[in-house]
């Protein structure tokens, strides 16, 4: 208790003094953490006061100089510590407004959706978890960079949104599942201004910028020649021809898809495509694409067993015909050298008939 008291007072520096300032508050509370055992449960208490100076101070510089303690010592940190629920929240979302206030919206997203996670299943209509969801959702949907809706919708907090925030929630499903066109019908029904107290009321084209990308990596996942046209993809993004290129190479670096433009077809060449939802259609899709590669193979397996037979019934030929000329000329060999035996041994005969008639002539 004492030391939680003496954390608090050291999170709350003279900022005006470079004295007395944040460097001083953070330099004190580190040697008090690193001088605690590791196992012991203070050190939250400290971590939670040297991350409060970090944020209050703004210095992007403390922030960089804690975030590999962050990802690399946080979790084994909680899991010594032994938080309950309530404890690791706290953290996680002190950690989150840090890393907010450094400017690093990726890292505290993760932490508003790990805090997002301790609430407890019985807790998750209460206002704080209600508050926490929308926080959560909210962020998601506006960064930049986050397209796995997954992690939300399985979170009971959020599920409890249904209730409380519906309108919140259908667009948590559209940006889940659905295309472009959803989400304008949803916008032109529903203003972002009304939805949760007007949480998005500024989000409008970061929101449409991010369903055109899902809506693109819907096209890809779904075509059966992955192959799209410029003007396919034009029609569902609504947007001008010449800008296709553009939507396509943002969709490439959000890693939503991959694949190659064709300047000269006018097409869009998939080579891979994020599933954004895996259900009972995109099982199908699956199947059918399988039985597409099963028939090509087996059309392979044929032409390669065709060409094995052809390649050994030619090759017996051939070893047949060989086997046949050998054999021939052993035969042609014998028979010259049956007659050169023959013509010597009647060369020999008609020599000793001749020899007698010259003795007679010489008599």
């Amino acid at each position: 208790m004492f030391l939680s008291r003496i954390c608090s007072y050291l999170a709350k520096p003279i900022t005006s003094s470079a004295q007395f300032g944040p460097s001083l508050a953070i330099s004190i509370l580190s040697t008090i953490f690193n001088t605690l055992a590791p196992t012991d449960s203070s050190r939250f208490h400290v971590f939670l006061g040297i991350v409060a100076v970090i944020r209050q101070s703004g210095s992007t510089v403390a922030f960089e100089a804690l975030k590999p303690q962050l990802t690399a010592q946080l979790p084994t940190w909680l899991s010594s510590w032994e938080l309950d629920e309530e404890e690791a929240q706290r953290l996680h979302l002190a950690v989150a407004d840090a890393a907010q206030a450094a400017g690093d919206p990726e890292l505290a997203q993760t932490h508003i959706l790990q805090a997002l996670q301790t609430i407890p299943a019985a807790q998750a209509s209460s206002k704080e978890a209600r508050d926490l969801a929308i926080r959560a959702l909210t962020s998601a949907l506006t960064h930049p960079a986050v397209f796995d809706f997954t992690p939300l919708t399985a979170s009971d907090a959020v599920q409890a949104l249904r209730s409380s925030d519906s309108t919140l929630f259908e667009l948590l499903e559209i940006f889940t599942a659905d295309t472009l066109d959803a989400y304008e019908a949803f916008v032109t029904a529903t203003p972002l201004a009304g939805i949760s107290g007007g949480v998005l009321a500024d989000a409008g084209e970061a929101l449409q910028n991010k369903m055109r990308l899902l809506t693109l990596a819907s096209l890809a996942a779904s075509t059966p020649s992955r192959s799209l046209p410029y003007a396919t993809i034009a029609a569902s993004l609504r947007v001008p021809a010449e800008d296709v290129e553009k939507w396509v190479i943002d969709t490439i670096r959000a890693g939503l898809v991959e694949g190659k433009l064709s300047q000269l077809r006018s097409e869009f060449l998939v080579h891979r495509a994020t599933y954004r939802v895996f259900g009972e259609k995109q099982w199908a899709e699956v199947q059918g694409r399988l039985m597409v590669w099963r028939r090509s193979l087996e059309n392979v397996l044929g032409v390669l067993r065709t060409e094995r037979e052809r390649f050994v019934r030619e090759s017996l030929q051939a070893a047949a015909a060989a086997e046949e000329a050998a054999q021939g000329k052993s035969n042609d060999k014998g028979n010259k050298s049956g007659d050169r035996r023959q013509r010597h041994g009647n060369n020999q005969q008609s020599q000793q008939q001749q020899q007698p008639q010259e003795v007679a002539a010489a008599e």
